[in-house]
């Protein structure tokens, strides 16, 4: 054992970022994973097929829905949902496995999901709302987005206020008005939360050897 408490390795966090479609989590996330070699994207189970250039493992765990269903008995998920006869979930051991090596996970969920993941690892668990600077500006951003049409952004913009609704459920809240000042936050949140004292694996026993308990 180190003398060193500073030498020990942390725990890693589950870092979880929701926002209303358009608000930017994606692209914050993105630059956050860019930065920080420690910090990976959760991989999901999946039950719908692969696309052309996903690679299982790698963008999704593809499992049948039998083999999903067995894992759901079992209670191998964080947490699942069913979405347009779909499943998808989140394996516990692939988390608490990076978690364990020191590793921050990240999370692009929904509230729901959200409240899953803090319910099974609270301890574990920041969250992170991601909050547009207006409705206008989402609305502009969402019909900006190749492909748009009146009906989707409609759709979008029901779901998003929904969404946003549900913010007070979350540890930090950012607006994201301008993306680099909006980065600089998360950023800030990451390393703050990587120090806190349930995360530092040695001050146990760094701390023992100072009252010469050992």
């Amino acid at each position: 054992m180190s003398n060193d408490a500073a030498e020990d390795p942390r725990r890693g966090l589950m870092l979880v970022i929701s926002s209303p479609s358009g608000a930017g989590k994606t692209t914050l996330a993105r630059k956050l994973m860019a930065e920080f070699e420690d910090v990976v994207l959760s991989v999901s189970a999946t039950t719908r097929s692969p696309r052309p250039n996903e690679t299982d493992g790698v963008d999704y765990h593809f499992r049948s829905e039998t083999e999903f269903r067995q894992m759901i008995a079992k209670r191998e998920f964080l947490e699942w949902a069913k979405v347009f006869d779909r499943y998808y979930g989140t394996p516990r051991a692939d988390t608490v496995a990076e978690l364990e090596a020191g590793r921050d996970v990240l999370f692009d969920v929904d509230w729901q999901g959200a409240d899953a993941l803090h319910d099974q690892m609270p301890n574990d668990c920041v969250s992170v709302f991601v909050l547009p600077p207006s409705i206008e500006a989402l609305e502009a951003r969402l019909r900006a987005r190749p492909g748009s049409d009146d009906e989707m952004v409609a759709r979008r913009m029901r779901d998003a206020k929904a969404e946003i609704l549900h913010w007070r459920r979350y540890d930090y809240c950012i607006v994201n008005d301008d993306l680099e000042i909006a980065y600089e936050k998360l950023r800030r949140i990451l390393l703050v939360e990587r120090t806190k004292r349930l995360r530092e694996h040695g001050l146990e026993d760094h701390v023992r050897r100072l009252l010469g308990e050992v």
